[in-house]
């Protein structure tokens, strides 16, 4: 079956994560330099550090629990991959690869860079709010 529908298309454009992800590219590209320094260019192909950031800031945003959570969602969320710049068809990476790429991003300091790239994007953009709330979990209904 063929289909002319991309996930660009489904995504609805007053969407929230519309603002957000332009935000994150432009802190991506930033930062290219470093992921060339990180990753050699002989071996196996490899996640590129770009997803794996926007994987964890997906898991934030959207409270997802695990990487193995996040990997079986990716597999058919397409907001999810749309925010990955992946087409509708690509399959969803494996967990693994987080715990095999952590302390590379670590070592390097990049999420912390890449976090504070996209938060003074937002603050200067005045997207961010000193507002909050609490819930109390032990609260029961009672008929």
């Amino acid at each position: 079956m063929l289909s002319l529908v991309t996930a660009n298309d489904l995504v609805p454009e007053d969407h929230p994560i519309r603002k957000i992800k332009p935000m994150v590219d432009k802190a991506l590209a930033e930062l290219s330099p470093t992921f060339t320094r990180m990753y050699a260019e002989t071996g196996r192909p490899s996640i590129p550090p770009e997803h794996l950031l926007k994987a964890c800031l997906l898991m934030a945003l959207y409270s997802v629990r695990s990487e193995r959570q996040f990997c079986e969602r990716l597999q058919y969320d397409l907001l999810f991959k749309w925010f990955m710049d992946m087409n509708i068809i690509d399959p969803a990476f494996d967990n693994s690869v987080f715990s095999k790429n952590k302390e590379r991003l670590l070592e390097h300091d990049i999420a912390r860079e890449f976090l504070g790239a996209v938060l003074a994007e937002a603050r200067g953009r005045e997207l961010l709010s000193e507002d909050h709330f609490t819930v109390d979990g032990t609260l029961r209904l009672r008929c």
